[in-house]
């Protein structure tokens, strides 16, 4: 993940509502939800959810898939990673592989459909 990108997906996240949309996703696992249950279990708009899912998706952080006439969301744990990976590539005094098994911990549990 790039600086422009990891910038989009802290900002993607740091809205109360996109973050509420990506920790439901996650909790959701790799079957993910439709936009209609979505917005159903957060008490979301449709119109306020489409946008703030299209923030998501530009990020990196949600991807979808159409099922006939509705489309299923999943936290995107690869744009996660990527996330994870970029925030903590200079750490541990250079030794970034001391900290492979932290992200790997993290993002391991649920890995991308």
């Amino acid at each position: 993940m790039d600086k422009k990108l990891t910038l989009a997906a802290l900002s993607a996240l740091g809205q109360e509502t996109r973050l509420d949309i990506f920790r439901l996703l996650v909790r959701a696992g790799p079957d993910g939800l439709a936009a209609g249950e979505i917005a159903e279990e957060l008490g979301v708009l449709q119109n306020t959810l489409s946008a703030n899912l299209s923030v998501l998706l530009r990020a990196g952080m949600v991807r979808n898939r159409r099922e006939g006439r509705s489309i299923r969301y999943f936290a995107d744990m690869d744009g996660m990673a990527g996330l994870l990976a970029y925030l903590m590539e200079d750490c541990c005094g250079g030794a970034p592989s001391r900290c492979n098994p932290a992200i790997e911990e993290v993002t391991g549990c649920c890995p991308s459909g």
